[in-house]
């Protein structure tokens, strides 16, 4: 039997996440049929995992115009554009309704297993852009799936993949075993069981950006709290301490980063945390009494500790891809022509220069890395990036090359990814005087603040509006 026409058969997204949903509803506005194939039992399930922590994004930075388009015939209002939702709020006020309007072109329980060409193995050329794609899923319940494609586009983000302790880039010995008190997250230490797990108890932070930042103010709020005296952090760096140790403070581009390293810095200059700098994890082991040891590379053994909370960073999983000719660069694992644009020696998320299909593109045509997937092992990816790019891929698949090669984002330097981060209120980052956000500064950490009210008339997009 024939395969069908490949435009008779849909573009498989990859993901039901920010990105892989704004990538249907591009699809759907070009009239191209989407099938969005989600491994976690919710549309957003990676987002929900960190519903505890604020994004440094505004509202109005992390909607989708084509999404939002979408959803308007539903009576859906935007929330406040100026205020920052945490992941929960973004998963339950945004992503779970565009989920609900795409209705059954997303699929839940859904892993992709792997995608090729149809009847062509990585090695055979002959005819091999003619033929359709081959999407192998694996259901919850158990059973197969063979879906066909005319395009795939791989937007299932890197958080399933956490980079590990080990500073050569592989697991230190012991890791594994020691799992049951290893966590690859932040902990919701406003949750009873992570708090209890946390409290009075000393733990290892490794890792040096922005999540670290969090987890060691986490527990320095912990620590000064009624029940978690005697709570006390260690914070593992691979590099010693600088000036930049802890970011740019108030001088910092991004005020939410700022703030995370000031009170990072206050964490340690308070007695919470203790810094161990100079240290490449080789080794974690147990003493007599369960807990952990951790051992560098150069021979140091720091005193136990209960808990370990491993903050190195993500990277992707390739696994189901390996039947795709895809252009990788060699130390990022992200598109050979996106790699040098978000190199972090070189950039940071406000100068990330906007790109679209041509940077994705691979040497196996119809296929595409979106969103946190695209940038491989490169930190500080924005919404709005994303977005950009499932425009521009969705306006090359329609065979639009006019709008899929025009860039219709402008990041600002300075601003665009200001955010709550460690804010309280909604309100506690807007400023007066003319900025974005105000310089960072101190502030309690606790529960994640209730999304505002919408409000009807609203700046639609950038950091500041008009």
């Amino acid at each position: 039997m024939n395969a069908p026409a490949t435009t008779e058969l849909p573009v498989v997204v990859i993901g039901a996440g920010p990105a892989g949903l704004a990538a249907a509803a591009h699809l759907l506005d070009r009239g191209i049929e989407p099938l969005v194939l989600e491994a976690g039992p919710t549309a957003g399930a990676a987002v929900r995992e960190w519903s505890h922590v604020r994004l440094f994004s505004t509202w109005g930075e992390v909607v989708d115009p084509a999404a939002e388009k979408l959803l308007a015939p539903t009576g859906w209002t935007r929330p406040d554009p100026a205020t920052y939702p945490s992941g929960g709020d973004w998963a339950d006020f945004y992503l779970q309704p565009l989920a609900d309007v795409l209705g059954d072109r997303v699929r839940t329980g859904a892993t992709v297993t792997g995608v090729s060409r149809t009847g062509r193995d990585r090695i055979v050329d002959a005819d091999r852009e003619q033929q359709p794609f081959v999407v192998h899923v694996a259901h919850a319940g158990g059973r197969e799936e063979r879906v066909l494609a005319r395009a795939v586009i791989d937007a299932s983000g890197t958080w399933a993949t956490p980079s590990p302790a080990g500073g050569s880039g592989l697991p230190a010995l012991g890791e594994k075993g020691a799992v049951d008190r290893i966590t690859y997250r932040v902990p919701d230490l406003e949750d009873p069981t992570a708090r209890a797990r946390y409290a009075g108890r000393r733990t290892a932070v490794i890792g040096s950006g922005a999540s670290a930042f969090t987890a060691l103010a986490y527990l320095a709020d912990l620590a000064k709290s009624d029940d978690g005296a005697g709570t006390k952090g260690v914070w593992i760096l691979r590099r010693g301490m600088s000036g930049s140790t802890f970011g740019g403070g108030e001088a910092d581009q991004l005020p939410a980063r700022g703030a995370l390293g000031l009170a990072a810095k206050a964490a340690v200059e308070d007695g919470h945390a203790d810094a161990v700098t100079g240290f490449r994890t080789e080794a974690i082991e147990r003493d007599p009494d369960g807990r952990l040891i951790v051992v560098g590379e150069d021979g140091r053994r720091l005193d136990p500790v209960d808990e370990v909370i491993v903050l190195t960073g993500f990277r992707p999983d390739l696994s189901f891809l390996g039947e795709l000719r895809l252009g990788l660069d060699e130390r990022l694992q992200a598109p050979v022509a996106l790699a040098p644009l978000i190199d972090p020696n070189q950039h940071s998320c406000g100068t990330v220069y906007p790109h679209g299909h041509r940077e994705l593109s691979h040497p196996e045509q119809g296929v595409y890395l979106v969103g946190m997937k695209s940038y491989g092992r490169a930190p500080t990816f924005l919404a709005m990036t994303g977005y950009e790019q499932v425009r521009s891929v969705a306006a090359a698949i329609a065979g639009d090359l006019d709008a899929a090669d025009r860039v219709e984002l402008t990041l600002p330097e300075t601003g665009v990814c200001g955010g709550a981060g460690l804010f309280d209120a909604p309100d506690a980052a807007r400023a007066d005087g003319g900025g974005c956000a105000p310089a960072p500064q101190l502030v309690r950490l606790g529960t994640p603040a209730v999304v505002a009210a919408p409000a009807e008339q609203a700046p639609a997009g950038g950091c500041c509006g008009s």
